[in-house]
């Protein structure tokens, strides 16, 4: 996906030939890493369509190590309380946008590399639009459904400000949605329910779970990718590109998009995913200090724990 993600932009590679060229022989001279290790953040953003289009309310930090062979993803909870924008992270990639025009990530890599404690020196932008039809060129994607939920309030897109015919509860905005535990396949649009899904009673109705249930599908794209069914078939993998190419932006270059894509390849048997401890953070009362919002703070005041844990797994 990564590697495919880069040709979205204007760099040259125009070709298969040259797309395997880049791949065989990439140029390592100016990465930039953290001691071989690339550490990647992917935004999934609203897209066209939506209310708030530029809100990343899917955060996943790629950690890829070739010396080590492993990968690991890391979901960044969308509340998570910024002081310095006085905002969520999951808005950081607006005000980056609105701030910064042509770098627009740096102001987003910036802040979650201060919370994990680790350099994020590249970042993928992912349309949710396209996020759909990259799962429906790949024919869908396996899912291992973890429990029963029912999602009685996903929003309908379009419907968010129809009046529903007087409707005080606003019902003809929303439809349910319902998982069954155990292995599904999915195809793009019951894959993108399954991630935004939030209003599930129970465990599934957490932030956590939701960011263990987007892993679980990025994780899906990946295999899916990675399989000898995609690999080996040069039609397949071009229309996968020609998609990717409208819906995801990125920072990298082809040679960093190249390593990473050939360090995936080799540490397909050895990818984990991780959300972040309940214990570490708290729910504070919404009060005047959060704007009013429901947030996540550091347990102790500084992300150090989070450091800590997270340094601990890259080990």
């Amino acid at each position: 996906m990564f590697f495919l993600g880069r040709l979205l932009k204007d760099n040259g590679i125009n070709t298969p030939a040259q797309l395997v060229s880049s791949f065989l022989f990439p140029d390592k001279t100016n990465i930039k890493s953290d001691g071989g290790r690339l550490n990647v953040l992917i935004l999934g953003k609203a897209g066209v369509g939506n209310s708030a289009p530029d809100l990343t309310d899917t955060m996943i930090v790629v950690s890829v190590s070739g010396k080590r062979g492993y990968v690991k993803l890391f979901s960044i909870p969308r509340d998570i309380w910024v002081p310095s924008i006085r905002a969520k992270i999951n808005s950081a990639y607006y005000w980056g946008k609105q701030n910064n025009e042509g770098n627009e990530t740096e102001l987003v890599k910036s802040l979650v590399s201060g919370i994990l404690g680790q350099p994020i020196y590249y970042a993928v932008v992912v349309d949710f639009s396209g996020f759909k039809e990259i799962v429906d060129e790949l024919g869908g994607i396996d899912i291992n459904v973890e429990r029963d939920f029912v999602d009685e309030k996903y929003p309908i897109a379009g419907k968010e400000n129809d009046k529903c015919g007087g409707d005080r509860k606003f019902l003809c905005r929303f439809e349910t949605v319902t998982f069954v535990k155990g292995v599904t396949h999915m195809d793009g649009e019951t894959a993108l329910k399954f991630v935004r899904s939030r209003n599930a009673q129970g465990e599934e109705g957490t932030d956590l779970a939701r960011e263990a249930r987007q892993q679980k599908v990025i994780s899906g794209i990946e295999k899916e990718i990675l399989s000898v069914a995609t690999l080996a078939n040069p039609i397949k993998t071009l229309n996968l590109w020609r998609v990717v190419r409208k819906f995801v932006k990125t920072d990298m270059d082809e040679s960093a998009v190249a390593v990473l894509a050939r360090n995936i390849l080799s540490a397909r048997k050895n990818i984990n995913s991780f959300v972040f401890p309940e214990e570490l953070l708290i729910n504070p009362p919404e009060n005047q200090k959060y704007d009013f919002q429901y947030v996540f703070v550091p347990k102790k005041g500084s992300w150090d724990e989070i450091h800590m844990w997270i340094n601990g797994l890259l080990q």
